[in-house]
């Protein structure tokens, strides 16, 4: 565990500091690699970057995590009962380290850890909200998914669209109601995690297509913190594939064509990482074996530890 002291320097975090929680699972996902990213993170300068900027920072280390592993040809939940058993234990951790006075943020693993983190806010405030943005509006059901992948079914266990173990991880079923939610960035023709018409049963949930976040992106991010300003406690969730892959070639199901360039992703995240009532902050989808030389990984660091930071938001300092 390291820590420093925050200088005077103003920061998108709240007092007294951070909390890194890694979460090294694959379990949800499509295959392995994204077990490897918390390490990976960290290694490229993840802990050492926030610090440098004069945040109070805490390696709490990982909770245990899980790497993919096949399920029965015809599962439509896959891994199920493993997925409910690392994101169980992000709740406990981002729980306690609430707690103890720290925002959590946790370094993924897949897209279902996102289930615990909010799960973990929820014990402390049940009204808690979600910004989620990600490349896909995960809308998939196991009824209704063609490859029974849970990572890109997140949003629909959040909104009681499924009904199983890791959709009741929560005080509450469902977790989140529809005003407290804002999809962002997502890919409206994506034929698995993309449903017009679950969307259109629900007229109060916030949303920007990525096209929309690409037009008018500060109008958008505020638009979106505005959409949860109520909330007493948020949590913001960013995928690394709600960047376009041609400038960001990372993602584990990278998304070519799609999403925002790195400069506005991170203007956008430095947005959302100043409400006020931030409590949590979780990144996911990222694959290190994508791009073996760390380059890319490189600036992903940049990116996301600058909006932590407070730098390169809409109207501030230049971002890289």
């Amino acid at each position: 565990m390291a820590s420093t002291s925050r200088t005077t320097k103003e920061a998108a975090v709240p007092e007294p500091g951070i909390a890194i929680i890694g979460v090294p699972t694959s379990a949800g996902s499509h295959h392995a690699g994204q077990d490897r990213a918390p390490a990976a993170l960290r290694e490229a300068g993840f802990v050492s970057r926030l610090q440098a900027a004069g945040l109070d920072v805490a390696d709490l280390g990982d909770v245990a995590g899980a790497v993919f592993t096949p399920d029965a040809a015809g599962a439509t939940a896959r891994s199920l009962p493993t997925v409910v058993q690392v994101a169980g234990a992000v709740a406990d951790a981002v729980a306690a380290a609430l707690a103890a006075g720290r925002l959590p943020v946790v370094l993924g693993g897949d897209c279902t850890i996102t289930l615990g983190v909010l799960a973990g806010v929820q014990r402390r405030d049940p009204s808690a909200a979600l910004l989620y943005f990600d490349g896909d509006a995960d809308l998939g059901t196991p009824q209704t998914t063609p490859s029974g992948v849970l990572d890109a079914m997140g949003i629909a266990h959040l909104l009681g669209l499924a009904d199983n173990a890791l959709a009741r991880l929560g005080p509450a079923f469902p977790m989140l109601t529809d005003e407290r939610l804002v999809l962002f960035g997502y890919d409206e023709t994506d034929p698995e995690t993309y449903r017009a018409s679950v969307l259109a049963a629900h007229p109060g949930l916030t949303r920007f297509a990525d096209h929309e976040v690409r037009a008018d992106p500060a109008g958008c991010a505020a638009r979106a913190v505005a959409a949860v300003a109520a909330a007493g406690s948020l949590v913001v969730h960013f995928d690394v594939d709600a960047v376009d892959g041609r400038d960001l070639p990372l993602a584990n199901f990278p998304h070519y064509g799609t999403g925002v360039p790195v400069r506005t992703a991170r203007q956008v995240l430095a947005g959302f990482c100043r409400a006020p009532a931030l409590r949590a902050v979780v990144l996911t989808e990222v694959n290190p074996s994508y791009e073996p030389s760390g380059a890319t990984l490189g600036r992903y660091v940049e990116m996301v530890t600058g909006a932590l930071a407070g730098t390169g938001e809409f109207g501030g300092p230049p971002a890289s």
